[in-house]
């Protein structure tokens, strides 16, 4: 696995640089400017980039979306001290695939990352329950999303919310009986219509909404 860590506190990158790299990670980029680390994930296309959220010259969330208005869809891995729901929920709905804090164990640190390359979306234990509560009430300061979902065929209504559920692209495809492929550019459909970065944001969405209980009662 090939990691870029972006963090601006020297002593805790270069120790975390340490810790990867006995752990069979290797770190080929490590470094404190942001913009730099932005050139560098297009340059040398890492696995994963390792981002902090709070850096003084450009903010961690303000370079998730430089990479993802790049196109650039290298999975991004928040690695912050910051457990404020509101970051999280940023940095999800940015295009982060992962949120975690920079106190957890470096074994569990690793094993996340694993997951992130296995295309899961991964949040630190300790912000499950505040994730699921934002998704069950809803942001309260998220703008009205009816409009693009109103764009959505109905295949892609279905998709999302199996995109709501979790589930990866095989599996959608499997209960659909459609190709990967197919799934594919259902999801990249949706992504450009709710104008979103990831699948994880749409997800979110689809669920503050209320989206699939609508259908399910529609019909």
């Amino acid at each position: 696995m090939k990691v870029i860590l972006i963090d601006d506190h020297a002593l805790f990158r270069i120790g975390l640089e340490s810790i990867l790299e006995r752990r069979g990670v290797t770190v080929i980029a490590s470094l404190a400017d942001g913009e730099e680390g932005i050139r560098l994930t297009e340059e040398l296309n890492p696995d994963i980039v390792l981002l902090d959220m709070r850096m003084p010259l450009i903010s961690g969330t303000k370079v998730l979306q430089k990479i993802r208005d790049k196109n650039i869809e290298i999975p991004v891995v928040i690695l912050t001290t910051s457990n404020e729901e509101t970051d999280l929920i940023e940095s999800l709905r940015n295009g982060a695939q992962g949120y975690l804090l920079k106190d957890m164990d470096p074994d569990e640190l690793v094993t996340a990352l694993h997951d992130v390359l296995r295309g899961k979306t991964t949040v630190a234990p300790e912000l499950t329950n505040v994730l699921a509560k934002v998704v069950q009430q809803g942001d309260k300061h998220t703008e009205d999303k009816s409009g693009p979902f109103a764009e959505l065929t109905p295949r892609e209504h279905e998709i999302l919310c199996h995109l709501a559920e979790g589930q990866s692209n095989k599996v959608i495809a499997r209960n659909l009986g459609i190709s990967d492929g197919t799934v594919k550019l259902h999801v990249k459909a949706i992504l450009r219509k709710l104008e979103v970065h990831s699948r994880v944001e749409a997800a979110v969405i689809a669920v503050e909404q209320n989206l699939c209980d609508k259908t399910k009662k529609a019909n």
